[in-house]
Protein backbone atom coordinates (compact mmCIF):
# COMPACT_ATOMS: atom_id res chain seq x y z
CA UNK A 1 0.00 0.00 0.00
CA UNK A 2 2.81 2.73 0.85
CA UNK A 3 3.23 2.66 -3.17
CA UNK A 4 -0.07 4.84 -3.31
CA UNK A 5 -0.59 8.45 -1.58
CA UNK A 6 -3.96 9.90 -2.88
CA UNK A 7 -4.22 12.50 -0.09
CA UNK A 8 -1.66 15.29 0.78
CA UNK A 9 -1.26 18.82 0.44
CA UNK A 10 0.89 21.29 -0.51
CA UNK A 11 1.80 24.77 0.94
CA UNK A 12 -0.77 25.83 -2.23
CA UNK A 13 -3.08 25.02 0.50
CA UNK A 14 -2.16 24.22 4.39
CA UNK A 15 0.81 21.73 3.54
CA UNK A 16 4.59 23.36 4.51
CA UNK A 17 6.46 21.86 1.39
CA UNK A 18 5.81 23.24 -1.86
CA UNK A 19 4.00 21.02 -4.87
CA UNK A 20 7.52 19.93 -6.17
CA UNK A 21 8.95 19.39 -1.96
CA UNK A 22 6.20 17.32 -1.24
CA UNK A 23 6.23 15.11 -4.96
CA UNK A 24 10.34 14.77 -4.21
CA UNK A 25 9.35 13.60 -0.48
CA UNK A 26 6.78 11.08 -1.96
CA UNK A 27 9.36 9.23 -4.69
CA UNK A 28 11.95 9.24 -1.88
CA UNK A 29 9.88 7.44 0.34
CA UNK A 30 8.52 4.60 -2.63
CA UNK A 31 5.36 6.61 -3.54
CA UNK A 32 4.58 5.43 -7.43
CA UNK A 33 1.22 6.72 -7.46
CA UNK A 34 0.21 9.99 -5.99
CA UNK A 35 -2.75 12.48 -5.91
CA UNK A 36 -1.96 16.52 -4.74
CA UNK A 37 -5.36 17.06 -2.66
CA UNK A 38 -5.04 20.79 -1.43
CA UNK A 39 -7.96 21.98 -0.21
CA UNK A 40 -10.42 23.76 -2.26
CA UNK A 41 -7.44 24.59 -5.03
CA UNK A 42 -6.36 22.90 -8.16
CA UNK A 43 -2.96 25.36 -8.57
CA UNK A 44 -0.66 22.96 -7.33
CA UNK A 45 -1.35 20.60 -9.93
CA UNK A 46 0.99 21.68 -12.94
CA UNK A 47 3.76 22.02 -11.14
CA UNK A 48 3.20 18.83 -8.94
CA UNK A 49 2.41 16.95 -12.56
CA UNK A 50 5.77 17.95 -13.97
CA UNK A 51 7.77 16.99 -10.80
CA UNK A 52 5.86 13.57 -10.41
CA UNK A 53 6.97 12.65 -14.62
CA UNK A 54 10.14 13.72 -14.10
CA UNK A 55 10.58 10.97 -11.47
CA UNK A 56 8.87 8.15 -12.74
CA UNK A 57 5.81 8.34 -10.98
CA UNK A 58 2.19 8.45 -12.15
CA UNK A 59 0.29 11.57 -10.92
CA UNK A 60 -3.24 12.11 -10.50
CA UNK A 61 -5.25 15.32 -10.01
CA UNK A 62 -6.99 15.79 -6.78
CA UNK A 63 -8.37 18.33 -5.19
CA UNK A 64 -10.21 18.21 -0.94
CA UNK A 65 -13.43 19.79 -0.80
CA UNK A 66 -15.04 21.65 2.09
CA UNK A 67 -18.65 20.69 2.77
CA UNK A 68 -21.03 21.40 5.69
CA UNK A 69 -23.19 18.82 5.84
CA UNK A 70 -26.29 19.44 8.80
CA UNK A 71 -24.04 20.47 11.53
CA UNK A 72 -20.53 19.16 10.30
CA UNK A 73 -18.00 19.97 8.18
CA UNK A 74 -16.77 17.44 5.76
CA UNK A 75 -14.22 16.78 3.28
CA UNK A 76 -15.07 15.67 0.28
CA UNK A 77 -11.55 14.18 -1.78
CA UNK A 78 -11.90 14.01 -5.87
CA UNK A 79 -9.67 12.18 -7.97
CA UNK A 80 -9.01 11.62 -11.50
CA UNK A 81 -10.86 14.87 -13.09
CA UNK A 82 -10.24 17.06 -15.34
CA UNK A 83 -8.79 20.42 -13.88
CA UNK A 84 -9.88 23.31 -16.03
CA UNK A 85 -13.86 21.67 -15.91
CA UNK A 86 -15.82 24.97 -15.80
CA UNK A 87 -18.05 24.25 -12.50
CA UNK A 88 -15.37 22.48 -10.63
CA UNK A 89 -13.07 25.81 -11.00
CA UNK A 90 -15.98 28.34 -10.31
CA UNK A 91 -17.61 26.64 -7.47
CA UNK A 92 -13.99 26.24 -5.80
CA UNK A 93 -13.36 29.38 -6.35
CA UNK A 94 -16.78 30.42 -4.36
CA UNK A 95 -15.31 28.16 -1.22
CA UNK A 96 -12.14 30.02 -1.52
CA UNK A 97 -13.69 33.42 -1.25
CA UNK A 98 -14.86 33.09 2.15
CA UNK A 99 -11.85 31.74 4.07
CA UNK A 100 -10.16 35.31 4.70
CA UNK A 101 -14.15 36.43 6.61
CA UNK A 102 -13.70 33.36 8.57
CA UNK A 103 -9.62 33.96 9.26
CA UNK A 104 -10.77 37.35 10.74
CA UNK A 105 -13.89 35.87 12.97
CA UNK A 106 -11.30 33.56 14.65
CA UNK A 107 -8.80 36.01 14.92
CA UNK A 108 -11.62 38.44 16.63
CA UNK A 109 -12.78 35.33 18.50
CA UNK A 110 -8.92 34.76 20.01
CA UNK A 111 -8.81 38.11 21.11
CA UNK A 112 -11.43 37.89 23.69
CA UNK A 113 -9.71 35.24 25.11
CA UNK A 114 -6.65 37.90 25.32
CA UNK A 115 -4.74 36.39 21.90
CA UNK A 116 -4.04 39.67 19.94
CA UNK A 117 -2.74 39.69 16.97
CA UNK A 118 -3.34 36.39 15.38
CA UNK A 119 -4.49 37.12 11.52
CA UNK A 120 -1.39 38.90 11.25
CA UNK A 121 0.84 36.38 12.48
CA UNK A 122 -1.04 33.82 10.67
CA UNK A 123 -0.69 34.84 6.74
CA UNK A 124 3.28 34.81 8.04
CA UNK A 125 2.45 30.80 7.65
CA UNK A 126 -0.15 31.78 4.35
CA UNK A 127 1.98 30.98 1.07
CA UNK A 128 -1.08 31.23 -0.95
CA UNK A 129 -3.19 34.11 1.38
CA UNK A 130 -6.30 33.26 -0.44
CA UNK A 131 -6.14 29.39 1.36
CA UNK A 132 -6.00 31.19 4.99
CA UNK A 133 -7.26 28.54 7.24
CA UNK A 134 -7.10 27.61 10.73
CA UNK A 135 -3.45 25.44 10.31
CA UNK A 136 -2.01 28.81 9.70
CA UNK A 137 -3.70 30.23 12.74
CA UNK A 138 -2.59 27.19 14.70
CA UNK A 139 0.99 27.83 13.76
CA UNK A 140 1.22 30.98 14.76
CA UNK A 141 0.05 30.06 18.40
CA UNK A 142 2.89 27.37 18.15
CA UNK A 143 5.34 30.11 17.37
CA UNK A 144 4.04 32.26 20.07
CA UNK A 145 4.13 29.66 22.73
CA UNK A 146 1.01 28.82 23.40
CA UNK A 147 0.67 24.94 22.52
CA UNK A 148 3.38 22.64 21.94
CA UNK A 149 1.97 21.41 18.40
CA UNK A 150 -0.81 22.07 15.69
CA UNK A 151 -2.55 19.58 16.98
CA UNK A 152 -2.70 20.59 20.84
CA UNK A 153 -3.94 24.31 19.21
CA UNK A 154 -6.93 22.55 17.21
CA UNK A 155 -7.80 20.83 20.77
CA UNK A 156 -7.25 23.74 22.97
CA UNK A 157 -8.23 26.48 20.97
CA UNK A 158 -9.67 25.95 17.20
CA UNK A 159 -11.96 22.67 17.66
CA UNK A 160 -15.66 22.50 17.92
CA UNK A 161 -16.60 24.73 21.01
CA UNK A 162 -13.49 26.01 21.34
CA UNK A 163 -12.46 29.77 22.18
CA UNK A 164 -11.44 30.15 18.84
CA UNK A 165 -13.70 27.98 16.33
CA UNK A 166 -15.69 30.05 14.16
CA UNK A 167 -18.80 28.39 12.03
CA UNK A 168 -18.64 28.63 8.44
CA UNK A 169 -20.87 27.66 5.57
CA UNK A 170 -18.45 25.50 2.74
CA UNK A 171 -20.01 24.00 -0.19
CA UNK A 172 -22.85 21.44 0.08
CA UNK A 173 -22.66 17.80 -0.54
CA UNK A 174 -24.40 17.43 -4.08
CA UNK A 175 -22.46 20.79 -5.39
CA UNK A 176 -18.97 19.23 -4.65
CA UNK A 177 -19.80 15.75 -5.86
CA UNK A 178 -21.65 16.81 -8.93
CA UNK A 179 -18.60 19.35 -9.66
CA UNK A 180 -16.29 16.00 -9.33
CA UNK A 181 -18.41 13.82 -11.26
CA UNK A 182 -19.07 16.34 -13.96
CA UNK A 183 -15.62 16.75 -14.49
CA UNK A 184 -15.07 12.84 -15.13
CA UNK A 185 -13.53 12.08 -11.43
CA UNK A 186 -14.55 10.03 -8.35
CA UNK A 187 -15.41 11.61 -5.21
CA UNK A 188 -14.11 10.40 -2.22
CA UNK A 189 -15.80 10.40 1.56
CA UNK A 190 -12.46 11.54 3.13
CA UNK A 191 -10.78 10.50 6.73
CA UNK A 192 -14.99 9.31 7.99
CA UNK A 193 -13.26 8.30 11.34
CA UNK A 194 -12.86 11.83 12.09
CA UNK A 195 -16.35 12.91 11.83
CA UNK A 196 -17.25 10.38 14.83
CA UNK A 197 -14.95 11.69 17.29
CA UNK A 198 -15.09 14.93 19.61
CA UNK A 199 -17.61 16.73 21.36
CA UNK A 200 -20.15 17.47 17.83
CA UNK A 201 -19.23 13.79 16.67
CA UNK A 202 -21.93 11.87 14.54
CA UNK A 203 -22.62 8.51 16.36
CA UNK A 204 -23.37 5.34 13.91
CA UNK A 205 -26.51 6.09 13.12
CA UNK A 206 -25.46 9.41 11.79
CA UNK A 207 -22.65 7.82 9.50
CA UNK A 208 -25.19 5.35 8.23
CA UNK A 209 -27.33 8.57 6.70
CA UNK A 210 -24.37 10.42 5.61
CA UNK A 211 -23.11 7.38 3.51
CA UNK A 212 -26.46 6.56 2.43
CA UNK A 213 -26.60 10.35 1.06
CA UNK A 214 -23.24 10.17 0.00
CA UNK A 215 -24.08 7.03 -2.07
CA UNK A 216 -27.60 8.42 -3.61
CA UNK A 217 -25.43 11.61 -5.04
CA UNK A 218 -23.03 9.64 -6.62
CA UNK A 219 -19.92 9.44 -3.87
CA UNK A 220 -18.12 6.94 -5.04
CA UNK A 221 -15.60 5.49 -2.67
CA UNK A 222 -14.33 5.94 1.45
CA UNK A 223 -11.04 6.34 2.64
CA UNK A 224 -10.00 3.46 4.70
CA UNK A 225 -6.73 3.68 5.22
CA UNK A 226 -5.97 7.35 6.12
CA UNK A 227 -2.77 9.20 8.85
CA UNK A 228 -5.75 9.96 11.16
CA UNK A 229 -7.05 6.30 11.09
CA UNK A 230 -6.04 3.28 13.84
CA UNK A 231 -5.99 -0.36 12.50
CA UNK A 232 -9.71 -0.56 14.31
CA UNK A 233 -11.08 2.01 12.18
CA UNK A 234 -9.43 0.41 9.19
CA UNK A 235 -11.15 -2.35 9.72
CA UNK A 236 -14.41 -0.50 10.70
CA UNK A 237 -14.61 1.05 7.83
CA UNK A 238 -13.90 -1.72 5.54
CA UNK A 239 -17.31 -2.95 7.07
CA UNK A 240 -19.03 0.27 6.08
CA UNK A 241 -17.16 0.50 2.51
CA UNK A 242 -18.83 -3.04 1.95
CA UNK A 243 -22.00 -2.41 3.39
CA UNK A 244 -22.29 0.45 1.22
CA UNK A 245 -20.60 -0.76 -1.93
CA UNK A 246 -18.18 1.85 -1.65
CA UNK A 247 -14.66 1.32 -3.01
CA UNK A 248 -11.92 2.10 -1.08
CA UNK A 249 -9.04 5.05 -0.65
CA UNK A 250 -5.74 5.50 0.90
CA UNK A 251 -4.03 8.32 1.62
CA UNK A 252 -1.06 9.69 4.29
CA UNK A 253 -3.07 13.42 4.42
CA UNK A 254 0.66 14.56 4.76
CA UNK A 255 0.49 18.30 5.69
CA UNK A 256 4.30 18.45 6.68
CA UNK A 257 7.13 16.90 8.64
CA UNK A 258 6.42 17.03 12.15
CA UNK A 259 2.92 18.04 11.67
CA UNK A 260 0.99 14.88 10.20
CA UNK A 261 -0.23 11.69 11.95
CA UNK A 262 1.84 9.67 9.29
CA UNK A 263 4.63 10.27 6.63
CA UNK A 264 4.39 9.48 3.03
CA UNK A 265 4.83 5.92 2.14
CA UNK A 266 3.97 4.93 4.51
CA UNK A 267 0.64 3.63 4.56
CA UNK A 268 -0.85 -0.17 6.29
CA UNK A 269 -2.26 -2.35 3.67
CA UNK A 270 -6.38 -2.53 3.14
CA UNK A 271 -8.35 -5.02 5.59
CA UNK A 272 -9.23 -8.12 2.77
CA UNK A 273 -12.22 -7.50 1.06
CA UNK A 274 -11.03 -3.99 -0.05
CA UNK A 275 -11.66 -2.75 -3.25
CA UNK A 276 -8.91 -0.19 -4.36
CA UNK A 277 -10.46 3.31 -5.80
CA UNK A 278 -7.86 2.25 -8.72
CA UNK A 279 -9.14 -1.13 -9.75
CA UNK A 280 -12.99 -0.31 -10.80
CA UNK A 281 -12.92 3.78 -11.43
CA UNK A 282 -12.04 6.57 -13.76
CA UNK A 283 -8.62 5.84 -11.65
CA UNK A 284 -7.69 2.39 -13.56
CA UNK A 285 -7.20 3.93 -16.70
CA UNK A 286 -3.76 5.91 -15.34
CA UNK A 287 -2.56 3.48 -13.40
CA UNK A 288 0.15 1.88 -15.57
CA UNK A 289 0.08 -2.13 -15.29
CA UNK A 290 2.05 -3.71 -13.01
CA UNK A 291 1.81 -0.77 -10.20
CA UNK A 292 0.44 -2.20 -7.26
Amino acid sequence: MQHFDLHCHSNISDGTLSPTELVLRAAGRGVKVMALTDHDDLDGLPEARDVAEQNGMTFINGVEISVSWRTHTLHIVGLGFDANYPPLVQGLQAVRSGRGLRAQKMADELAKVGIGGVLQGAYKYADNPNMIGRTHLARYLVEIGHCKDVKSVFNRYLATGKPGYVKHQWSVLPDAINWIRGAGGIAVLAHPGRYMTGRSGMGKKTMRELLTEFVELGGGALEVVTGSHTPEQYAEFARYAEEFNLLTSCGSDFHGPGESYRDMGRLADFPIGCRPVWTESPLRELIPAGVE
